[in-house]
């Protein structure tokens, strides 16, 4: 889900110092001074902090303001990206501060509580994702200036916004089999080169800019060697490597994955007809002789027809107002422990205590393609090797416990490239669905906005 917690967000919040701040007290509204501010009065109102929004009582400050904008710039220029309009970027970030704050209070009022075990699992998740430990994760944090509690606090608002929203957007998202019907009819009557993407092998005989037509026409004969033993089904790499003089020489001849009008017209036009695995003729370019292999097309708008597939077994416990989250939690550390000893079965202990439909099969979940589980889910999973097993995690469903059996590559089944079509579909309603919702949050909300933040 677009809107869940990103590592690569929180990253932000580590490599870039927050501003410090300058100053406790809130500045006056204007229209109460009566008395001129000389300039040394007007420069330290400047850089005082003061309130710049009101939002159901809770106020936003300038400061907060300008650490976002700050940190927005830093990252933008890291990155080596133009910089937009300081004040543009100031608007923006005060608007989603109180999209924030809305949302924040809409999730305590509705009993949304992240315990801390959550919170150290979202240190774990992001030290993982930026390959550190969490002791170095903790020392770069340090590093910065940022107290590890305030960065924990970011963190536990982080994932307070991924359960509300979650919990709100859900229900009002429904792909129906013709919303797949439609997506697909329109996909396969786009024409655009910009929505098929093409990867091609080539041979590349170079033809030096003085050659003869002598040495043209042995460079020609060569080419069409590699081209007629290309046909006869010998291994193309092997024949890269034997004819090619195209940097590409090292990798199979691979251009690789990109959409047709990224390729030169020439080779569309020697390929555009062929289906994978096809040879072209010869085509002749201003390097040289090239022969073309068709090694993959597909629709830039469709999800790949192959993908890598999981096998994984769960145990899942529901949370209750007999069973809390954080002793659902330490139930699935010991059973974890206990498997790990020898003293346990993961399947015996999945029928006994699971409470998912899964629970009879030794809570096995069979094969799943990417985007069939919800993503808090699928995020572990996913970096799991054969085998092994996850810590406990909290998802809308309750607390589980993972094991990844094995994976392999598979092509999608027609009916499974249909559900990919559904899950992508989803993800972008979604996204709409998220606008719509923010703008009915905070349409319920009182928002005084005050002085404009410098």
């Amino acid at each position: 889900m677009t809107h869940r917690l990103v590592a690569l967000i929180v990253a932000s919040f580590l490599i870039f110092a927050s501003l410090p701040s300058l100053g406790q007290g809130l500045r006056p509204s204007p229209a109460i001074t009566t008395v001129p501010a000389t300039r040394a009065q007007a420069a330290a109102q400047r850089y005082a902090d003061f309130i710049v929004a009101v939002v159901n009582s809770e106020p936003i400050t300038n400061n907060e303001v300008q650490r976002e904008v700050q940190r927005l710039e830093q990252q933008l220029t890291q990155q080596r990206r133009p910089l937009p309009d300081h004040k543009e970027v100031t608007r923006q970030v005060l608007d989603n501060l109180i999209n924030q704050k809305v949302q924040l209070q809409s999730a305590s009022e509705t009993g949304i509580k992240i315990d801390e075990a959550s919170v150290d699992q979202a240190v774990q998740n992001i030290a993982r994702q930026n390959q550190m430990e969490v002791a170095e994760l903790q020392r770069r944090i340090a590093q910065d200036g940022i107290a590890l509690g305030q960065f924990r606090a970011q963190l536990r608002e982080q994932l307070m916004l991924t359960r509300l929203r979650e919990r709100e957007l859900e229900s009002r998202v429904k792909i129906s089999d013709l919303d797949v019907d439609q997506y697909l009819r329109d996909q396969q009557s786009n024409n655009d080169p910009a929505n098929t993407e093409i990867n091609l092998a080539h041979i590349l005989v170079s033809v030096p800019d003085s050659a003869t037509a002598e040495q043209i026409a042995v460079l020609q004969a060569k080419a069409q060697r590699a081209l007629d033993r290309a046909r006869s089904g010998e291994d193309f790499a092997a024949l890269v490597s034997e004819f090619s003089d195209a940097s590409e020489r090292s990798n199979g001849g691979q251009i690789g994955l990109r959409t047709a009008d990224r390729y030169p017209p020439l080779f569309m036009e020697a390929t555009q007809r062929l289906e994978v695995g096809a040879i072209s003729a010869l085509v002749r370019s201003g390097a040289g002789f090239h022969v073309l292999k068709v090694l993959e097309k597909k629709n830039a708008g469709l999800p790949p027809m192959t993908v890598t597939q999981s096998r994984a077994r769960h145990i899942l416990l529901r949370v209750t107002p007999q069973l809390s989250e954080s002793a659902a939690r330490d139930k699935l550390v010991e059973f974890k422990r206990r498997i790990l000893a020898g003293q346990g079965d993961f399947a015996a202990l999945a029928r006994d205590n699971s409470q998912d439909g899964s629970a009879a099969q030794g809570g096995d979940l069979g094969w799943a393609s990417p985007g069939m589980f919800v993503p808090e889910f699928e995020d572990v999973m996913s970096r799991l090797a054969p085998g092994q097993i996850s810590d406990p995690l909290v998802s809308r469903f309750g607390v589980h416990l993972i094991q990844l059996m094995e994976r392999r590559n598979a092509a999608l089944s027609e009916r499974e490239q249909r559900e990919a079509v559904r899950s992508m579909l989803r993800e972008k309603k979604l996204d709409e669905s998220y606008v719509t919702w923010a703008q009915e949050l905070r349409g319920r909300a009182y928002i005084e906005m005050r002085d404009p933040p410098q």
